[in-house]
């Protein structure tokens, strides 16, 4: 009787332990969010978890889709998470008793007053060990290793967020560069039809303007500067692809289709409150959890300065004989426990209380930096697309008046009422304000991702 009955009072031990919990939220040491946007009053609550397809449509979500799969840096993270989870698996082990079997033989020979003995001894054991966490030592420290996985699950969202957005800019790049090369490319062909005309005035010796050796070499120089530029526009598309394949997880080869444009700016996406970014921005999140495994770490730190209690136990058979092993006769069992109260570390346990006070400390100012870069981000978004927006409208005015220009300079010239010097100029207007227009075009909707990152929604690339 016992042998169980101590073995019913160490089972019952051990199921006392307490049910690991997560930490709660310790959003509240992020501080006060404001009621409202500075750059907008619109209060819709909700993002555009889709705005990978609102933007770029199909092709890019294939894209995004891709890189998803086969980035190596988005790889490594899912590899993070499942060792910060590995870790808050032994961590909680840790509360639970060891168990272990084993078997051992011996040959003991001894010699006395010349009578010389031979013994054996054979035996199989069931050894258990447990640490009772009395003062929930164990129990901080494995939920302080539950939130770092809790962590890392949040930093892996926000990288596969922001991979997007990586893929999502470097698709609006290569878009940008079609356009810029066929710009430059029409510069060109604008060139070389100014050029022939200025020659064609010389060649005929008009005695105008339009008729000195000197503008035929000015049209000469403006042809091979838009051929140069030509040149450069194509290099950055070249450089944008390659860019592009990198995110994918590609060989930068130069050979993923290239033939997007920029789309049109899609609507705008609601901005909610900025409270609700403190509920779904993964970084803030990550943070978050960063101060509450600091500050369960802080509680495991104090309660190093309690008493540790320990229970031993052991059950098993020992016979000199081999086919003995395993016969109940041959049994024998041990309980053991211990208690053990640090008095003197050499100032080890205080100073692990001060580190780990200290760097609770540096994951709070941690968590109210990510918080206030967060509502920065949103902030600039917003007041950047209504900025971008007027700058859009008025360079679209300046290419149509451009436009507009380039062609009566042309026909002045054509008819010999208008100089080389004007045509030129004009020339060169129309081409800069419709490259301009395109740059611009591109920072809008690079601001719109942006914005959709700023404001900590999803990626759902699939689904009605």
């Amino acid at each position: 009787m016992i042998p169980s009955r101590a073995s019913a009072i160490f089972m019952a031990a051990l199921l006392g332990g307490c049910t690991l919990h997560s930490p709660s939220s310790r959003m509240d040491a992020a501080g006060t969010a404001p009621e409202s946007w500075s750059a907008t009053r619109e209060a819709r609550s909700g993002v555009d978890h889709r705005w990978v397809k609102t933007i770029g449509g199909s092709p890019l979500v294939s894209l995004v889709d891709e890189a998803q799969r086969a980035n190596p840096s988005l790889q490594a993270s899912a590899a993070r998470v499942d060792q910060a989870a590995a870790v808050a698996k032994i961590a909680g082990a840790e509360r639970f008793p060891t168990l272990g079997a084993g078997t051992q033989a011996s040959r003991q020979k001894q010699n006395f007053l010349g009578q010389a003995s031979t013994a054996n001894t054979f035996g199989v054991s069931l050894q258990a060990a447990w640490e009772v966490d009395l003062w929930g030592k164990v129990r901080s420290g494995a939920e302080a290793a539950m939130a770092d996985a809790e962590a890392q699950q949040q930093n892996d969202r926000a990288l596969r967020s922001s991979l997007a957005a990586q893929v999502s800019k470097a698709w609006l790049a290569v878009a940008e560069s079609n356009e810029q090369v066929a710009l430059a490319d029409q510069a060109v062909k604008s060139r070389e039809e100014s050029s022939t005309l200025v020659r064609e005035r010389f060649e005929r010796a008009i005695a105008d303007d339009g008729g000195s050796a000197a503008q035929v070499r000015l049209s000469q120089t403006e042809l091979s500067t838009a051929k140069s530029d030509l040149e450069r526009r194509r290099g950055e598309r070249e450089r944008a692809l390659r860019q592009l394949e990198l995110l994918l997880g590609r060989y930068p080869s130069g050979n993923v289709a290239s033939g997007a444009k920029l789309p049109k700016l899609p609507a705008i996406p609601p901005a909610g409150l900025p409270s609700e970014l403190l509920l779904r921005r993964p970084d803030l999140l990550a943070a978050e959890r960063q101060l509450a495994a600091a500050g369960r770490r802080r509680d495991q730190a104090v309660k190093a300065l309690f008493p540790s209690i320990s229970l031993t136990g052991s059950l098993g058979t020992s016979t000199d004989q081999l086919e003995d092993i395993l016969k109940s006769s041959a049994g024998v069992w041990s309980l053991g426990g211990s208690l053990t109260q640090p008095i003197f570390q050499g100032g080890r346990l205080r100073g692990g209380i001060e580190q780990a006070e200290a760097a609770e400390r540096e994951a709070a100012a941690n968590l109210q930096r990510v918080v206030l870069d967060a509502f920065g981000e949103v902030e600039q978004s917003l007041i950047a697309e209504i900025y971008l927006r007027r700058q859009e409208q008025e360079l679209t005015h300046a290419v149509t008046l451009s436009q507009d220009a380039a062609e009566r300079a042309g026909e002045e010239f054509r008819t010999g009422t208008g100089g080389v010097l004007t045509y030129i100029a004009a020339q060169n207007r129309q081409i800069e304000a419709a490259s301009a227009l395109v740059s611009v075009r591109r920072l809008l909707l690079d601001n719109r991702v942006n914005l959709h990152l700023a404001l900590g929604g999803d990626v759902v690339l699939r689904g009605p």
